[in-house]
């Protein structure tokens, strides 16, 4: 039955919004060690040997403090500051990279993820093949080792974002984007959204990819996703004419990409969402760039 295929329920969002993984730190790291925010960047940490403990200062809906004595995954998708407090003489063997999402902090997968997921290894399995790949290129320098670690750094974070799909409550998702890939019927209503955002979609073609009723859709949708169908559609139209707006995209080609009748509905649209125009929203983000730059590429904070 077409209900029982199988479907791809990362791709379509990740070919639109990219997850870029950066080696930052392989080895240990003694004493206090300090990630912050400021920087910009998301982060993965893999505490290969040794004990770990972290804390997340001043922050809100985290744990103060974690302990790890284990080897263990650290997954912050937005920036986030947070510190490692390990012994100071033996350390703990850490390889690390910076993250970024395209869109930052309008990426639709990275604002569906709690501010960070801290797991044993041993809780996410099909790490292995990959890691052992990982720490063979970061254990010593190679001809294009970096760029090959950063490549497989981002392999570990879809193999982690897969198995997030299948224990949303596990690692402590909200409702949104991930539990509603995590229902196999709302799924499908997703994926086809994402790929044909173009497309009319009314509340019972969405209800009909799904194989459920407009009632039972739209009440399941709003308890998975924490949002109507609709208000989730055009949150996802406006998402991708930012990231098209960034790339140089004219907003008269968008609008008709995006299912708008024309360039002044998808201003209209983008205006109540954002709280700007296309325009200037676009001027601000350029703007950001030119002051901010790329962002720094320091070791973390040792104190």
């Amino acid at each position: 039955m077409p209900g029982d295929t199988p479907i791809d329920r990362l791709s379509g969002v990740l070919e639109r919004f990219r997850v870029q993984a950066q080696l930052h730190h392989t080895g240990a790291l003694c004493g206090l060690s300090q990630f912050d925010a400021s920087g910009g960047h998301g982060y993965l940490h893999v505490l290969r040997r040794g004990r770990l403990e972290v804390s997340h200062p001043a922050a809100r809906g985290v744990p103060r403090r974690l302990r790890f004595d284990e080897p263990a995954l650290l997954f912050y998708p937005r920036p986030f500051t947070h510190r490692f407090h390990n012994p100071p003489v033996e350390g703990a063997d850490f390889t690390c990279a910076r993250l970024v999402f395209d869109g930052g902090a309008e990426n639709p997968l990275a604002r569906a993820l709690p501010p960070v997921i801290a797991l044993p290894l041993a809780r996410v399995p099909g790490l292995d093949l990959a890691l052992e790949l990982l720490f063979a290129e970061t254990d010593r320098v190679r001809c294009g080792h970096r760029l090959l670690a950063d490549r497989l750094f981002e392999v570990v974070v879809l193999q982690l974002l897969r198995w997030l799909l299948d224990h949303p409550q596990e690692a402590g998702v909200r409702p949104g984007l991930i539990t509603g890939l995590s229902d196999p019927r709302l799924a499908r209503a997703l994926v086809a959204m994402h790929e044909r955002p173009g497309e009319a979609w009314t509340l019972e073609r969405m209800a009909g990819s799904a194989g459920m009723s407009r009632t039972a859709f739209a009440n399941t949708f709003r308890e998975a996703v924490g949002q109507t169908p609709a208000d989730y559609l055009a949150g996802w139209r406006i998402a991708l004419a930012q990231s098209r707006l960034r790339e140089g995209r004219p907003i008269k080609l968008l609008a008709q990409e995006l299912g708008y009748a024309n360039p002044s509905a998808l201003s209209r649209a983008f205006s109540a969402k954002v709280g700007a125009s296309p325009r200037a929203w676009l001027a601000d983000r350029l703007t950001d760039q030119s002051t901010t730059g790329s962002g720094s590429s320091r070791m973390p904070k040792r104190s």
